[in-house]
């Protein structure tokens, strides 16, 4: 056995196993290029030839199926309850001040702590605000157009 067979199926079985632990579609297009570069090496092709394969193949692989894939393995996500969140209006009930750490907002009859875009920004109790982002438990806010 050739050296360069063994490389190719170190290089599978390392990919392999990662896209096993991972289970993220990481690695798997990896593991085709190192196939058909084996095969190459098992019949005695040139090193750069390999190569080129491995190259070829695995991008060919990450260019083509993955979107399909990524697609066909996420259809079934559902969003959070705090994703859905983002976009929605939501009313001030403590002032939201950024340098001061304070800021409450009630949305859907939830309490959140709330902070602005802005540092600078201070948006006072009753102010009717949009939800612009979440960031760990906090919602970012910025003031209603309108």
């Amino acid at each position: 056995m050739s050296k360069y067979v063994i490389l190719w199926l170190v290089i599978l079985v390392i990919s392999i196993v990662v896209e096993i632990i991972t289970m993220g579609l990481t690695s798997i297009w990896f593991a085709g290029g190192a196939l058909i570069a084996l095969i190459a090496a098992a019949v005695g092709g040139p090193f750069w030839l390999q190569v080129l394969l491995f190259l070829l193949v695995s991008l060919l692989l990450l260019f083509v199926t993955r979107p399909i894939a990524t697609k066909y393995f996420n259809r079934e996500r559902k969003t959070t309850n705090a994703e859905s969140l983002v976009g929605e209006r939501a009313v001030v009930q403590e002032e939201i001040d950024n340098l001061k750490e304070t800021g409450k907002v009630t949305v859907r009859g939830m309490e959140w702590t709330a902070r602005t875009k802005a540092d600078g920004e201070t948006i006072p109790a009753e102010t009717v605000v949009k939800i612009e982002a979440i960031q760990g438990v906090k919602l970012i806010v910025s003031k209603e157009e309108g």
